[in-house]
């Protein structure tokens, strides 16, 4: 999605004062609000993310699963210092802790990995708390915080700004994947063909999705 369409996803006060965020080539993501990536390279597609988001990136997983980033796999993408873990011990608590650190505007980039996708009601609450940390965040000379929900398969988070899925698609000598826009305000599905290089990530030409 272009950034001019993502800028129409804006509510009418804030299009002019906010940019979006470009995260991959034109593709870019709307500031101060909750998009949702989805699927098994869901974590890759944060990290991609974070690779084009500067400041810190506040990383929160559930305390209670084994599964958990490692460094190596990380540096591709970005410095693995940038990365604050925060794991909570409960799933109630998983949310709360996304909601506080997008209020607060501390840092650009809130991830929140959920076992499941959330409800409209917490999705909701997180929006707000985006919104209220982007009118901190100037004063901390920091960009307005964007959040970002992890959730597996094909997601269905209500009320995420957009809805994104990355799979993998390797093969013996590429490493690629097939980035899937499935759900927009302002634009209809899409796909692309990402691929990894020396000199960094390749995007294919957009083809038009049918939706079902």
């Amino acid at each position: 999605m272009s950034a001019a369409a993502l800028r129409s996803l804006l509510p009418d006060g804030h299009r002019h004062a906010r940019q979006a965020v470009p995260f991959l080539g034109a593709l870019a993501l709307a500031p101060a609000r909750v998009h949702e990536f989805c699927g098994p390279a869901r974590r890759t597609l944060a990290l991609l993310a974070a690779r084009a988001i500067p400041g810190p990136v506040l990383w929160i997983r559930p305390g209670w699963l084994p599964e958990r980033l490692h460094p190596e796999g990380v540096l591709p993408f970005t410095e693995p210092g940038r990365l604050i873990f925060v794991t909570p011990r409960r799933p109630e608590d998983l949310l709360w802790c996304a909601e506080e650190a997008l209020r607060a505007g501390a840092a650009p980039l809130v991830v929140a990995e959920c076992p499941e996708p959330p409800r409209l009601t917490p999705v909701r609450r997180l929006s707000l708390a985006a919104e209220a940390g982007a009118e901190a965040a100037p004063g901390l000379r920091l960009p307005p915080p964007l959040g970002l929900l992890l959730t597996p398969g094909d997601g269905g988070a209500q009320g995420a700004e957009t809805r994104w899925r990355l799979c993998p698609r390797h093969d013996a000598t590429r490493t690629r994947w097939r980035l899937s826009l499935l759900r927009a305000r302002a634009a209809p599905p899409a796909e692309w063909d990402l691929s990894l290089h020396p000199g960094g990530f390749a995007l294919a030409r957009a083809r038009p999705v049918t939706e079902t």
